[in-house]
């Protein structure tokens, strides 16, 4: 771990994006910035971009820098194996994607009580402790979304995971549903370096109600992204935070206040708490646009889109979100009263969302009208 040199990570799940595939050039230089301002940690997994931003890093990444020049982390993603044999394939898939020989990091992705039980089951931790004593990759972790409780449970039994990566966030920090700061506590309680991700949780603390923007335009201060980031870059045992860059602005934004990081001041924090009950005050459904429950719809329900849409309806009320959700996201079909309740987007959702029961109200607002 004494390799990473800043605490601030470029996580690969949100790329810049051209007609369906990675903008390769733009994502060359977001590269080359990132790196030339001191950072080299980078965040990927095998399903990311429907299996597109592995690649990227290879034709990006891996093939024009030396080896030393970066910190690589990877996932072992419970849908792409169901049974033990199929683990060190896999693995090796994913070495040959990216364009290397080891891996810096490597989680055990998106563990909650029953993905755990399918891991224990299937001796994918064992399995993987096999990999790095081979040399395989250098540091055993886990990505993390479930109850304090479960993670303490992990930690318990596998005292070998060296490093948590967990949601955390200023609005998640003291939600009863994420548990972000009891997580935390638990990984403190283990001695265990935590990696933040989804700090701006997947964009809803960039984009804020008109109430809580006034609160922090008058610090006349930093982006919102910046508050965000640093809240969370701000606490004891934080490896790292990963943001997910899909623009050159993004980048720039993030470095300017990362490249130098100070934790946010007493005034910054006061706007923060602010901030947060009137986020939460607005009810909006928490979804960020991760995409896994959108892999497994059968009928091709846009779904974090139409949530997108509902929330858009809540904070503004106005006649574009109804325009986007029948002459966008459901033009081709794929409307949130086609859900045939089947639940495959639940077991796979990190927000552990009632999605099923939250498109009957996406339904019920855009159309019975």
């Amino acid at each position: 771990m004494d390799r990473i040199k800043k605490n601030f990570g470029f996580g690969c799940m949100r790329l810049p994006m051209v007609d369906g595939e990675v903008d390769l050039e733009l994502t060359k230089k977001m590269v080359d910035t990132f790196l030339a301002n001191g950072f080299n940690y980078f965040d990927t997994a095998h399903g990311y971009l429907q299996g597109k931003s592995e690649p990227a890093l290879k034709a990006c990444l891996t093939s024009r820098y030396p080896r030393e020049a970066y910190i690589l982390t990877d996932k072992l993603s419970t849908h792409h194996f169901n049974t033990t044999e199929e683990i060190r394939p896999l693995f090796e898939s994913q070495l040959e994607a990216c364009g290397v020989e080891c891996f810096d990091f490597y989680l055990m992705h998106a563990q909650d009580a029953k993905i755990f039980e399918k891991y224990k089951s299937l001796h994918a931790y064992e399995t993987a402790l096999e990999l790095k004593a081979e040399g395989k990759f250098r540091h055993f972790g886990i990505s993390f979304h479930d109850k304090a409780t479960v993670l303490d449970r992990i930690l318990t039994e596998y005292p070998q995971v060296e490093v948590v990566q967990l949601q955390f966030n200023y609005v998640d920090y003291e939600d009863p549903s994420v548990e972000s700061r009891k997580c935390y506590e638990v990984c403190r309680k283990h001695n265990k370096p935590v990696i933040v991700m989804e700090p701006v949780k997947g964009g809803s603390l960039v984009n804020l109600p008109e109430k809580a923007q006034q609160v922090f335009d008058a610090l006349l201060g930093g982006s919102n992204a910046s508050y965000a980031i640093r809240f969370a870059a701000g606490f004891e045992g934080i490896l790292m935070v990963l943001s997910g860059m899909g623009s050159m602005e993004m980048m720039e934004d993030n470095i300017s206040y990362m490249k130098d990081f100070q934790p946010l001041d007493e005034a910054e924090r006061e706007a923060v708490k602010k901030v947060t009950g009137i986020f939460r005050a607005q009810n909006l459904i928490p979804c960020t646009a991760c995409r896994y429950c959108t892999e497994r719809c059968p009928q091709k329900i846009a779904i974090p889109d139409l949530f997108a849409c509902l929330n858009a309806k809540k904070q503004f009320n106005n006649w574009n979100t109804d325009y986007y959700y029948n002459n966008i996201h459901t033009r081709d079909g794929g409307k949130a009263s086609d859900c045939i309740k089947c639940g495959l987007c639940e077991q796979i959702c990190p927000q552990h969302l009632k999605i099923r029961d939250l498109l009957e109200d996406v339904a019920a607002e855009f159309e019975n009208k």
